[in-house]
């Protein structure tokens, strides 16, 4: 299926089905609700630490800490014209980004993001193009080119660029280069893990958040094994009642210095900062 992440289609279906089927709680304040199962990889749990508000036009696609700042990016479905494709700083007072980089969103859809050394790197989703911006300046570099069909979330372990497509394929590049390190492969009790997407490397694994869940993946690098899952539903059906038109979680940032993260969605009025322990 077409995603514009299916855009619309698939996020308002899924949207409806939970307003329909889930009674909304008052905000979380721990994650209970997932039961450890000998078969599955251990469940992490986390505790809200502190709500900032996030604004409502954002269509979240990346999110990532940077010099103790917190920078977004986002992407601009056509069936949503109040949508830009910008990257910029968020103002965790007014949840307000303060823009650096905008893309046409005639031509392009912005997509993950990631900064590495003295770069800053976007993807897009169709396009099978990349940006790279000074991260002093934001002013561009250049562009590069990706093999995967798609391009949807992105990080690093500080030597290369790790991207996924919506498949359960996370893809490294040479940062340089950009010509692909290796394919891993994500898989779980159940077989291959799809539709990652939001990344995060953090303590030398990977974390994946899967699109159209709650769902976030701590994934072992070497191995492609899921190690453990974190159940954020409490996040996104409070982010529901907070405002009704708030669509999927999509957003996941480490904060080395506090330890702690922070989580959001497309269209969601509320950022969550979330301590997670094993």
């Amino acid at each position: 299926m077409n995603r514009l992440k299916s855009v619309l289609r698939k996020s308002i279906l899924i949207f409806l089905g939970c307003s329909i089927l889930t009674a909304c709680n008052d905000a979380p304040k721990s994650s209970t609700e997932a039961k450890d199962s000998p078969s599955s990889a251990p469940v992490l749990h986390y505790a809200v630490v502190k709500t900032h508000p996030h604004d409502t036009n954002a269509f979240t696609e990346g999110l990532q800490m940077y010099n103790g700042k917190l920078y977004e990016s986002t992407g601009s479905p056509k069936e949503l014209p109040q949508t830009q494709s910008i990257v910029g700083e968020v103002d965790l007072s007014s949840g307000k980004i303060q823009t650096k980089v905008e893309l046409d969103r005639d031509q392009y859809f912005g997509e993950g993001i990631v900064f590495l050394k003295d770069k800053l790197y976007q993807l897009t989703y169709l396009s099978k193009k990349g940006f790279i911006y000074d991260v002093r300046t934001f002013k561009p570099l250049g562009t590069f080119t990706f093999p995967s069909k798609e391009g949807w979330g992105l990080t690093t372990d500080g030597t290369h660029l790790i991207m996924s497509d919506g498949t359960q394929n996370l893809t490294y590049l040479d940062p340089t280069t950009f010509t692909v390190v290796k394919v891993l492969t994500v898989t779980d009790e159940q077989g291959a893990v799809i539709n990652l997407n939001e990344l995060e490397y953090v303590k030398g694994y990977l974390y994946a958040n899967v699109y159209t869940t709650a769902t976030v993946v701590k994934i072992n690098p070497q191995t492609g094994q899921v190690m453990g899952k974190m159940d954020l539903s409490s996040l996104q059906q409070d982010a529901r009642t907070k405002y009704p038109q708030a669509l999927e979680m999509n957003g996941i940032a480490f904060d080395s210095t506090s330890g702690n993260w922070y989580v959001t969605g497309k269209l969601w009025s509320t950022i969550y900062e979330i301590k997670v322990t094993p």
